[in-house]
């Protein structure tokens, strides 16, 4: 009995599986590797542009001069965020156009900001299509593994006389790895994914109100 103990933990059956099986699940392994690294870096990203959007929007409203704001918005853009490079988009298409003539400022700045906003969600939505593949897909390949471990464990049996449980039960745990592998790899990657996707979608509402908001200041200052 300790033997057989032994031979059913679960390194022993890993190191004891066939090679596609082991294919498959170093695979797994490394496309969740992979995945946990996402999620964390993208915690992190959304994280930062959360705090700088919101000091932005605070400077944006304190009611100071939209001029100098933009002077130390275009001093530091890549340390002020998404939203002031936004705003620094707009703002500088602004200044340039406007003298020639107001509607063509206004339309300017709209489509700067409009084309800003789109490389900053583009930038905010870089890796989230690999936690959706892995998300989706991990689940099949460990399945993969699963029916090729269970069809190798039964090949197998066309050589023991006597086919009984514990002849059979090692190669079925061990094909049974590989479905619970994939989905570990895939419920944080979905998880991740979901989450991720309505964080950027609030944060691309904000984006647009913004700039809705901003050009409607610009409106009112080239009327004046």
């Amino acid at each position: 009995m300790p033997v057989a103990s032994a031979d059913m933990s679960l390194m022993s059956l890993i190191l004891e599986a066939s090679l596609p099986v082991q294919f498959i699940m170093l695979l797994l392994v490394v496309a969740s590797i992979v995945s946990w690294t996402y999620i964390f870096s993208k915690r992190l990203l959304l994280r930062k542009v959360r705090v700088q959007t919101r000091d932005f929007e605070d400077d944006f409203w304190s009611g100071g001069d939209l001029a100098q704001l933009h002077q130390t918005v275009s001093k530091r853009r890549q340390e002020q965020g998404p939203l002031a490079r936004i705003f620094d988009a707009g703002m500088t298409e602004y200044l340039k156009a406007h003298r020639v003539s107001t509607g063509t400022g206004i339309d300017g700045a709209r489509r700067a900001m409009r084309a800003s906003f789109q490389r900053e969600l583009d930038e905010m939505e870089t890796h989230l299509g690999f936690l959706a593949s892995v998300g989706s897909v991990s689940p099949y390949i460990g399945l993969l593994g699963t029916v090729w471990g269970i069809m190798h464990a039964f090949m197998g049996l066309s050589n023991v006389e006597n086919a009984t449980l514990a002849a059979v039960a090692p190669g079925i745990a061990e094909a049974l790895i590989a479905t619970a592998i994939g989905l570990f790899a895939a419920i944080p990657a979905v998880v991740a994914y979901n989450r991720y996707t309505d964080d950027i979608d609030r944060i691309a509402t904000r984006f647009e109100t913004f700039i809705d908001e901003f050009l409607n200041i610009l409106q009112r200052q080239s009327r004046s």
